[in-house]
Protein backbone atom coordinates (compact mmCIF):
# COMPACT_ATOMS: atom_id res chain seq x y z
CA UNK A 1 0.00 0.00 0.00
CA UNK A 2 1.25 3.38 -0.81
CA UNK A 3 2.78 5.53 1.95
CA UNK A 4 5.18 2.77 3.54
CA UNK A 5 8.94 2.12 2.68
CA UNK A 6 10.25 -0.71 4.50
CA UNK A 7 6.63 -1.77 5.63
CA UNK A 8 4.28 -3.71 3.24
CA UNK A 9 0.71 -3.76 4.48
CA UNK A 10 -2.36 -5.13 2.64
CA UNK A 11 -5.42 -6.52 4.40
CA UNK A 12 -7.03 -10.01 3.33
CA UNK A 13 -10.70 -11.39 4.27
CA UNK A 14 -10.15 -9.30 7.89
CA UNK A 15 -6.46 -9.64 8.20
CA UNK A 16 -4.12 -7.09 7.78
CA UNK A 17 -0.74 -8.47 6.94
CA UNK A 18 2.56 -6.40 7.94
CA UNK A 19 5.44 -7.16 6.13
CA UNK A 20 8.60 -6.44 6.78
CA UNK A 21 10.41 -5.35 4.12
CA UNK A 22 14.17 -5.10 4.37
CA UNK A 23 15.18 -8.55 2.96
CA UNK A 24 18.91 -7.29 1.98
CA UNK A 25 19.18 -6.30 6.01
CA UNK A 26 17.49 -9.74 7.29
CA UNK A 27 15.06 -6.78 7.70
CA UNK A 28 16.40 -5.53 10.69
CA UNK A 29 14.59 -2.42 12.34
CA UNK A 30 15.88 0.59 11.00
CA UNK A 31 14.51 4.13 11.76
CA UNK A 32 12.28 4.21 8.98
CA UNK A 33 10.75 0.77 9.01
CA UNK A 34 10.35 1.62 12.77
CA UNK A 35 8.06 4.86 12.21
CA UNK A 36 6.14 3.09 9.58
CA UNK A 37 5.53 0.09 11.99
CA UNK A 38 3.89 2.19 14.20
CA UNK A 39 2.02 3.72 11.54
CA UNK A 40 1.06 0.56 9.75
CA UNK A 41 -0.67 -0.37 13.82
CA UNK A 42 -2.55 2.61 13.90
CA UNK A 43 -4.08 2.16 10.62
CA UNK A 44 -4.82 -1.82 11.08
CA UNK A 45 -6.25 -0.85 14.87
CA UNK A 46 -8.70 1.65 13.38
CA UNK A 47 -9.66 0.03 10.42
CA UNK A 48 -13.03 -1.75 10.81
CA UNK A 49 -12.52 -4.07 8.35
CA UNK A 50 -9.59 -5.88 10.10
CA UNK A 51 -9.99 -8.43 13.15
CA UNK A 52 -6.61 -10.09 13.37
CA UNK A 53 -3.00 -8.80 12.17
CA UNK A 54 -0.34 -10.89 10.99
CA UNK A 55 3.63 -9.62 11.27
CA UNK A 56 6.17 -11.24 8.63
CA UNK A 57 9.53 -11.19 7.55
CA UNK A 58 10.35 -10.58 3.66
CA UNK A 59 12.86 -13.01 1.98
CA UNK A 60 12.08 -16.24 3.81
CA UNK A 61 15.65 -16.01 5.91
CA UNK A 62 14.95 -13.78 8.70
CA UNK A 63 11.53 -12.73 10.44
CA UNK A 64 14.27 -9.95 11.71
CA UNK A 65 17.78 -10.07 12.92
CA UNK A 66 16.49 -7.00 15.17
CA UNK A 67 17.87 -3.60 15.70
CA UNK A 68 20.46 -2.55 12.57
CA UNK A 69 23.31 -1.89 14.72
CA UNK A 70 25.33 -1.21 11.69
CA UNK A 71 22.91 2.10 10.74
CA UNK A 72 23.63 3.39 14.43
CA UNK A 73 27.38 2.67 14.83
CA UNK A 74 29.27 5.31 15.89
CA UNK A 75 32.38 6.33 17.85
CA UNK A 76 29.91 8.81 20.01
CA UNK A 77 29.15 8.17 23.27
CA UNK A 78 25.71 9.22 24.54
CA UNK A 79 25.14 9.90 28.10
CA UNK A 80 21.81 8.48 30.22
CA UNK A 81 19.00 11.13 28.68
CA UNK A 82 20.11 10.97 25.26
CA UNK A 83 19.81 6.91 25.65
CA UNK A 84 16.15 7.78 27.52
CA UNK A 85 15.61 9.73 24.62
CA UNK A 86 16.62 6.63 22.19
CA UNK A 87 15.21 4.01 24.24
CA UNK A 88 11.81 5.72 25.34
CA UNK A 89 11.25 5.89 21.13
CA UNK A 90 12.55 2.25 20.61
CA UNK A 91 9.84 0.62 23.36
CA UNK A 92 7.07 2.37 21.50
CA UNK A 93 7.72 0.57 18.38
CA UNK A 94 8.38 -2.87 20.33
CA UNK A 95 5.54 -2.67 22.45
CA UNK A 96 3.12 -1.68 19.46
CA UNK A 97 1.83 -5.31 19.24
CA UNK A 98 0.75 -5.36 23.10
CA UNK A 99 -0.99 -2.22 22.95
CA UNK A 100 -2.87 -3.01 19.62
CA UNK A 101 -6.69 -3.19 20.72
CA UNK A 102 -6.70 -6.14 18.06
CA UNK A 103 -5.18 -9.91 18.58
CA UNK A 104 -1.41 -10.34 16.64
CA UNK A 105 0.20 -13.07 15.33
CA UNK A 106 3.96 -13.14 14.60
CA UNK A 107 4.50 -15.66 11.50
CA UNK A 108 8.65 -16.43 12.33
CA UNK A 109 10.48 -17.63 9.24
CA UNK A 110 14.48 -18.08 9.66
CA UNK A 111 16.11 -15.61 12.36
CA UNK A 112 14.23 -14.10 14.86
CA UNK A 113 17.21 -12.02 17.23
CA UNK A 114 17.69 -9.62 19.96
CA UNK A 115 14.95 -6.73 19.29
CA UNK A 116 12.81 -8.88 16.82
CA UNK A 117 12.69 -11.75 19.69
CA UNK A 118 11.47 -9.06 21.68
CA UNK A 119 8.86 -7.29 19.35
CA UNK A 120 7.65 -11.12 18.76
CA UNK A 121 7.01 -11.84 22.23
CA UNK A 122 5.06 -8.70 22.83
CA UNK A 123 2.63 -10.01 20.39
CA UNK A 124 -0.34 -12.15 21.27
CA UNK A 125 1.10 -15.63 19.78
CA UNK A 126 3.43 -17.22 17.50
CA UNK A 127 3.82 -19.27 14.77
CA UNK A 128 7.16 -20.35 13.57
CA UNK A 129 8.90 -22.69 10.71
CA UNK A 130 11.05 -25.30 11.63
CA UNK A 131 14.06 -23.82 10.90
CA UNK A 132 13.77 -20.56 12.84
CA UNK A 133 16.42 -19.47 14.96
CA UNK A 134 15.83 -17.43 18.44
CA UNK A 135 18.10 -15.52 20.68
CA UNK A 136 18.65 -12.73 23.00
CA UNK A 137 22.07 -12.38 21.33
CA UNK A 138 22.25 -8.53 22.49
CA UNK A 139 24.06 -9.25 25.94
CA UNK A 140 26.93 -10.91 24.54
CA UNK A 141 28.13 -7.36 22.73
CA UNK A 142 26.74 -5.66 26.48
CA UNK A 143 23.37 -4.10 25.36
CA UNK A 144 20.78 -3.75 27.63
CA UNK A 145 17.72 -5.51 26.88
CA UNK A 146 15.14 -3.02 26.13
CA UNK A 147 11.60 -4.47 26.01
CA UNK A 148 12.50 -7.24 28.84
CA UNK A 149 9.39 -9.72 28.85
CA UNK A 150 11.31 -12.74 28.24
CA UNK A 151 10.61 -13.49 31.74
CA UNK A 152 6.84 -13.52 31.58
CA UNK A 153 6.82 -15.46 28.37
CA UNK A 154 9.58 -18.24 29.83
CA UNK A 155 9.59 -18.33 32.86
CA UNK A 156 12.88 -19.47 34.44
CA UNK A 157 14.25 -20.93 31.16
CA UNK A 158 14.80 -16.85 30.39
CA UNK A 159 17.55 -16.65 32.82
CA UNK A 160 19.99 -18.92 30.80
CA UNK A 161 18.86 -17.88 27.77
CA UNK A 162 19.51 -13.52 28.75
CA UNK A 163 22.68 -15.30 30.85
CA UNK A 164 24.61 -16.68 27.55
CA UNK A 165 22.95 -15.05 24.66
CA UNK A 166 22.37 -19.05 23.72
CA UNK A 167 20.58 -18.71 20.48
CA UNK A 168 18.09 -21.95 20.50
CA UNK A 169 16.19 -23.55 17.21
CA UNK A 170 12.15 -24.24 16.33
CA UNK A 171 11.71 -27.14 19.07
CA UNK A 172 13.58 -25.64 21.88
CA UNK A 173 11.66 -22.57 21.48
CA UNK A 174 8.14 -24.90 21.29
CA UNK A 175 9.56 -25.78 24.58
CA UNK A 176 10.21 -23.05 26.33
CA UNK A 177 6.43 -21.27 25.68
CA UNK A 178 8.26 -19.08 22.94
CA UNK A 179 6.20 -20.18 20.04
CA UNK A 180 2.48 -21.83 19.92
CA UNK A 181 3.35 -23.97 17.51
CA UNK A 182 6.15 -25.24 14.89
CA UNK A 183 5.00 -25.28 11.03
CA UNK A 184 7.30 -27.13 7.96
CA UNK A 185 8.89 -24.32 6.37
CA UNK A 186 6.77 -24.36 2.99
CA UNK A 187 3.88 -24.96 5.46
CA UNK A 188 3.78 -21.96 7.89
CA UNK A 189 2.54 -19.25 5.73
CA UNK A 190 -0.80 -21.27 4.60
CA UNK A 191 -1.24 -22.62 8.13
CA UNK A 192 -0.69 -19.48 9.80
CA UNK A 193 -3.38 -17.45 7.60
CA UNK A 194 -5.66 -20.27 7.95
CA UNK A 195 -5.74 -19.37 11.93
CA UNK A 196 -5.18 -16.25 11.66
CA UNK A 197 -8.78 -16.53 9.54
CA UNK A 198 -10.68 -18.16 11.79
CA UNK A 199 -9.84 -16.00 14.11
CA UNK A 200 -11.25 -13.18 12.35
CA UNK A 201 -14.95 -15.01 12.24
CA UNK A 202 -14.81 -14.54 15.70
CA UNK A 203 -17.04 -10.74 16.28
CA UNK A 204 -14.63 -8.06 16.55
CA UNK A 205 -15.86 -7.16 20.08
CA UNK A 206 -15.44 -10.09 21.48
CA UNK A 207 -11.79 -10.28 20.02
CA UNK A 208 -10.83 -6.86 21.62
CA UNK A 209 -12.52 -7.69 24.86
CA UNK A 210 -11.15 -10.68 25.33
CA UNK A 211 -7.38 -9.60 24.43
CA UNK A 212 -8.13 -6.44 26.92
CA UNK A 213 -9.42 -8.82 29.75
CA UNK A 214 -5.87 -11.02 29.14
CA UNK A 215 -3.59 -8.40 28.90
CA UNK A 216 -5.10 -6.48 32.04
CA UNK A 217 -4.54 -9.63 33.93
CA UNK A 218 -0.58 -9.46 33.14
CA UNK A 219 -0.55 -5.68 33.95
CA UNK A 220 -2.16 -6.07 37.24
CA UNK A 221 0.40 -8.41 38.01
CA UNK A 222 2.59 -5.60 37.63
CA UNK A 223 3.93 -6.66 33.35
CA UNK A 224 3.84 -2.15 32.89
CA UNK A 225 5.79 -1.83 35.71
CA UNK A 226 8.15 -4.67 35.45
CA UNK A 227 9.26 -3.31 31.17
CA UNK A 228 9.84 0.48 32.57
CA UNK A 229 12.26 -0.92 34.80
CA UNK A 230 13.70 -3.11 32.38
CA UNK A 231 13.34 -0.06 30.18
CA UNK A 232 15.97 2.36 32.98
CA UNK A 233 18.05 -0.47 33.27
CA UNK A 234 18.86 -0.63 29.76
CA UNK A 235 18.88 3.27 29.67
CA UNK A 236 22.16 2.46 32.40
CA UNK A 237 23.88 -0.50 30.35
CA UNK A 238 23.74 1.58 26.95
CA UNK A 239 25.36 4.51 28.85
CA UNK A 240 27.98 2.35 30.78
CA UNK A 241 29.99 1.35 27.69
CA UNK A 242 31.52 -1.31 29.33
CA UNK A 243 35.56 -2.24 28.36
CA UNK A 244 33.22 -5.22 26.13
CA UNK A 245 31.11 -3.10 24.07
CA UNK A 246 33.87 -0.74 23.44
CA UNK A 247 36.07 -3.49 21.85
CA UNK A 248 33.56 -4.34 19.77
CA UNK A 249 32.17 -1.36 18.87
CA UNK A 250 35.41 0.04 17.82
CA UNK A 251 36.25 -2.75 15.43
CA UNK A 252 32.33 -1.91 14.14
CA UNK A 253 33.42 1.75 13.62
CA UNK A 254 36.50 1.27 11.92
CA UNK A 255 36.76 -2.43 9.95
CA UNK A 256 32.43 -2.82 9.89
CA UNK A 257 30.26 -5.34 11.45
CA UNK A 258 31.45 -8.17 9.83
CA UNK A 259 34.82 -8.47 11.59
CA UNK A 260 33.10 -6.82 14.85
CA UNK A 261 30.72 -9.72 14.96
CA UNK A 262 33.57 -12.23 14.28
CA UNK A 263 35.46 -10.92 16.82
CA UNK A 264 32.65 -11.54 19.34
CA UNK A 265 31.83 -14.82 18.49
CA UNK A 266 35.26 -15.72 19.11
CA UNK A 267 34.96 -14.38 22.88
CA UNK A 268 32.73 -17.40 23.09
CA UNK A 269 33.76 -19.99 20.52
CA UNK A 270 35.82 -22.56 23.03
CA UNK A 271 33.05 -22.55 25.16
CA UNK A 272 29.77 -23.43 22.83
Amino acid sequence: MAGFQDILYEVEDRVAVLTLNRPDRMNAFGATLRTEFQEAFRRADADPEVRVVVIKGAGGKAWSAGYDIKETATGQSKGVEEWREILGEEMRFCTAPWECSKPVIAMIEGYCLAGAMEVALCCDIRYCSDDSTFGVVETRFSNGILCMIAPWVMGQLSREMIYTGDRFGAAEAKEFGVVNRVFAKPDLEAETMKIAKRMSRVALDCLRWNKRAINQAYETMGIKSALAYGLEACVIMDASNTPEYAAFNKIRVEQGLGPALAHLNAQFAPYE
